[in-house]
């Protein structure tokens, strides 16, 4: 007997160590880090994020944030991650520099029980199963450059002259974030494959990668002019900032506004708004911000309170996705200053 109470003790007691702690506090402690602080709507994202986590302060929650930009090195986020974590955190949002190398940073986060919020980059999905507090929140790849996609059709289908040299094709280039990023991939085979799907004679004079910026737009853009000064129609750009790179190239070389082709960008960004409303970008896709921050927010804040999971809808049991919108300069003023 004396022996069975012995073991019966020492299991109880090997089950109680073992059991990770639960957070249970009103205390939400978020820390952030992402990819490169030049990108544009990752910074309006935050912005977003620091608003609707004040909400919660309303609510009686005390929220307190830390951000921390990675200068496009996956292994100083890494470091970020152990400091955030050093620093009390007890939820994190990461946007990862290289969405295929997450392990470092998932090990850190599961050895000191803190859950995580990837956003705006999607881990492969392999990875996402590492341990079951990894969420992620962003918005599906694939309709954006659909929505593109149709964002051209119903252009080139209203306007003939978008064809400027009438050979029936329309001649167009494109901008692509990073090599291999899956977003890029993404974007450019959609918009792409909608065109075709839509029956518009499409010939592709080229495509530069500029790594989501409007100055490394600009170069690659400058790039394509000198190779095929006026044929270019359309101008495809898998984000706003370098769809602005390409005008911004354009204007450099004193183009009068009849020979410019036509440019579309992804994001609406507060500038790519303003574009569509100058008429500068004949559109753009909305990538709701307001919408994925909130989703962040309240994801945050249930993981660390334990209160309120039961009312977020995910996919899959970890994803949120937040669905794109067409703007055009007959629809934008809806969406500016959301």
């Amino acid at each position: 007997m004396a022996a069975g109470m012995i073991l019966c003790m020492s299991m109880q007691l090997f089950c109680a160590c073992s059991k990770e702690p639960v957070y249970e506090t009103d205390q939400i402690y978020v820390g952030v880090t992402y990819y490169d602080q030049s990108d544009t709507f990752l910074n309006q994202l935050i912005d977003c994020l620091k608003e609707r986590l004040q909400d919660y302060d309303e609510e009686g929650y005390e929220t307190t944030l830390l951000v921390r930009e990675a200068s496009n090195s996956q292994r100083t986020q890494d470091d970020q991650v152990k400091e955030l974590i050093d620093a009390g955190c007890n939820v994190l949002c990461v946007n990862l520099v290289d969405r295929t190398d997450p392990s470092e940073i998932i090990d850190l986060a599961r050895e000191n029980n803190v859950p995580i919020v990837f956003f705006n980059r999607e881990p492969v999905a392999e990875d996402m199963m590492q341990w079951d507090k990894l969420y992620y929140v962003g918005a599906p790849a694939s309709q954006s450059g659909v929505m593109q996609g149709e964002l051209a059709v119903e252009l080139i289908q209203s306007d003939p002259l978008i064809d400027r040299n009438r050979d029936g094709k329309i001649q167009f280039v494109i901008l692509e974030g990073e090599a291999g990023h899956q977003d890029a991939i993404i974007r450019t085979e959609n918009v792409v494959e909608t065109l075709k799907s839509n029956h518009i004679e499409i010939e592709k004079l080229g495509n530069g990668i500029a790594n989501w910026n409007r100055a490394q737009a600009q170069n690659q853009m400058l790039q394509m002019i000198g190779q095929h000064q006026n044929k270019i129609e359309l101008v495809l750009a898998n984000n706003d900032d370098m769809a602005l790179g390409a005008i911004d190239a354009y204007e450099k070389l004193n183009y009068t506004e009849s020979a410019l082709p036509v440019f579309l960008g992804i994001d609406g960004t507060d500038v790519g708004l303003e574009a569509v409303r100058n008429s500068k970008l004949a559109g753009t896709v909305y990538n709701d911000k307001e919408g994925q921050a909130e989703a962040m927010a309240k994801l945050s804040v249930a993981l660390v309170s334990g209160k309120g999971m039961g009312e977020i809808e995910f996919e899959e049991e970890r994803y949120i996705y937040l669905p794109y919108s067409k703007v055009t300069g007959s629809t934008v003023e809806e969406f500016m200053g959301r």
